[in-house]
């Protein structure tokens, strides 16, 4: 079935698209990026000699190129939400500030407490993964770009356009199954108290991973059914009943899922929930990102204290600035440790780079273990009852060498990010290589993103795929695997089932 359009109703339908420019070099912004680095550069120089060295070179070229994507998004050549602009974002820190930071605050991985020998100079290795990570953001951008932008003249698509009848029953049943599930993990573990007591004291919550995937879809549910059923009121548009929408479900989030301790699964939530509202109820202005990205770094910094010296220590150490120091050191979740080891993963990949190309190198790569290791994870046991070794296997054999892996009593939980993991398989010079698939990820995100129809269903779930495109870069592939499974799968089926799928097609060009 064919949908007729007016031009008007054309414009109408990407509203949310306003700015789709063809992500391609850019003079002025790669000559803002390369000034405000350099500027960063040598900043950083003067405040410390120990920047008198040639890594800041290779990590001053990563900073203009993946810059370059961040001076669009701040020139407003990119919509608040394109996923090119937010992986700019993150890359600046990620490729370029974190480096210099390691040096500055003279931070590295915790390398006594862990036994780990780290380099006599960390700064050789910071420069050798920026001249990887250079030419891998060079195959990232060639990918990146082939994928991203095609010329169409003519509008001929298919929408999925949501039916609300539909709707009102897919999400109701999702709703109270979930609702359902939930009460029955709290009644497992004696109540709501019980159930933090056993977060709090580490014993974790074995046994209970579907249920999880299931309850915890609530949140984010009632967001999408909030922008659906409420798109076209005056009253849903106000700033002040989406505010109290966006508490809401912060509240819900934390009652859901975030007792659990997850900062992540927060912080990753409370995106795709702003992200709706920027895409289907009413754009989100940048200042207003501006201040959640520093409230996300506080409450990375507090909960994670919170989450590792549990409720009692924390609230007595909030009220004893020495006591706070001391719980800092105890738990090591100092705003560095926040900065460098959340947000980025300079510290591992570089000890990584020493490891496999030291002359003592005692390590046999992994030649994708670790993928299929990952892809196992998933697997019930009845299934596959001795699934291979994960990534624990190779991580720690490649800090500790051959044969130091003991499951359960000796094994190492870092997360080696895009270019660790591969490492970890294939050695350093496949570095570059891997950001093919960044590239192709990212690519495909927005290729959705500028093509997708302002009321096309899908949209919902573009702010899950933008938030894919941080972990395909930052975290592993089992990561990326757990991320998909529990936090997408309840939402796309909801969807899928809502929509009804309708073909446009008419001769036009977007204004």
């Amino acid at each position: 079935m064919a949908v007729p359009l007016s031009n008007e109703s054309i414009r109408e339908t990407t509203t949310s698209q306003k700015n789709f420019y063809p992500v391609r070099p850019n003079v002025s912004s790669i000559s803002i990026s390369f000034c405000l680095c350099l500027l960063g550069v040598v900043g950083f120089s003067l405040a410390s000699d120990q920047f008198i060295h040639w890594f800041v070179v290779p990590v001053l070229l990563c900073g203009t190129l993946i810059g370059t994507d961040a001076v669009d998004w701040f020139r407003h050549r990119l919509d608040t939400f394109d996923p090119v602009g937010l992986v700019g974002l993150l890359g600046l820190h990620f490729f370029f500030l974190a480096p210099l930071l390691h040096v500055y605050w003279d931070y590295w991985m915790p390398t006594t407490a862990t036994s780990v020998m780290g380099p006599p100079d960390w700064r050789n290795w910071l420069g050798g993964m920026a001249v990887l990570n250079f030419l891998g953001l060079l195959v990232y951008r060639l990918f990146r770009e082939r994928v991203s932008w095609t010329r169409e003249s003519r509008l001929e698509q298919r929408v999925w356009v949501i039916d609300k009848g539909r709707f009102l029953g897919a999400l109701t049943v999702s709703l109270v199954v979930a609702l359902g599930v939930q009460l029955l993990v709290f009644s497992r573990f004696g109540g709501l108290g019980g159930y933090i007591a056993s977060v709090e004291s580490g014993q974790g919550l074995p046994g209970i991973g579907w249920m999880v995937m299931i309850s915890e879809s609530f949140p984010i549910l009632t967001v999408i059914g909030f922008a659906v059923l409420s798109r076209n009121a005056k009253l849903s548009r106000n700033w002040f009943i989406l505010l109290l929408v966006v508490l809401a479900f912060l509240g819900l989030q934390f009652l859901f899922g975030g007792l659990r301790g997850s900062r992540s699964n927060t912080i990753w939530a409370l995106f795709w929930a702003v992200g709706v509202i920027h895409l289907w109820v009413r754009p989100i202005p940048r200042v207003l990102v501006y201040f959640g990205v520093i409230l996300m770094v506080l409450f990375m910094y507090f909960y994670g204290i919170y989450k590792w010296a549990g409720q009692d220590a924390f609230q007595e150490a909030l009220h004893s600035p020495a006591g706070w120091t001391q719980l800092e050191e105890q738990t090591s979740r100092t705003p560095s440790y926040i900065i460098l080891t959340d947000f980025g993963r300079s510290g591992i990949q570089a000890l990584l780079l020493y490891r496999l190309t030291s002359p003592e190198f005692d390590y046999d790569y992994a030649w994708g273990r670790t993928y299929l290791g990952a892809v196992f994870q998933v697997l019930p046991n009845a299934i596959w009852p001795e699934p291979p070794p994960t990534k624990m296997k190779e991580g720690t054999e490649a800090q500790y060498g051959r044969g130091s892996y003991a499951p359960g009593v000796f094994e190492s939980s870092f997360v080696y990010g895009l270019a660790g993991e591969t490492m970890l398989n294939f050695g350093p010079l496949g570095v570059p290589l891997a950001f093919a698939l960044l590239g192709l990820v990212v690519g495909q995100v927005r290729r959705w993103f500028i093509s997708l129809q302002a009321y096309d269903a899908r949209l919902l779930l573009l702010p899950f795929l933008i938030i894919l495109c941080f972990i395909v870069l930052v975290s592993d592939l089992d990561n990326v695997i757990f991320y998909t499974i529990k936090n997408g799968s309840i939402p796309f089926l909801v969807i899928l089932i809502s929509s009804k799928s309708k073909r446009l097609s008419r001769e036009c060009e977007f204004p």
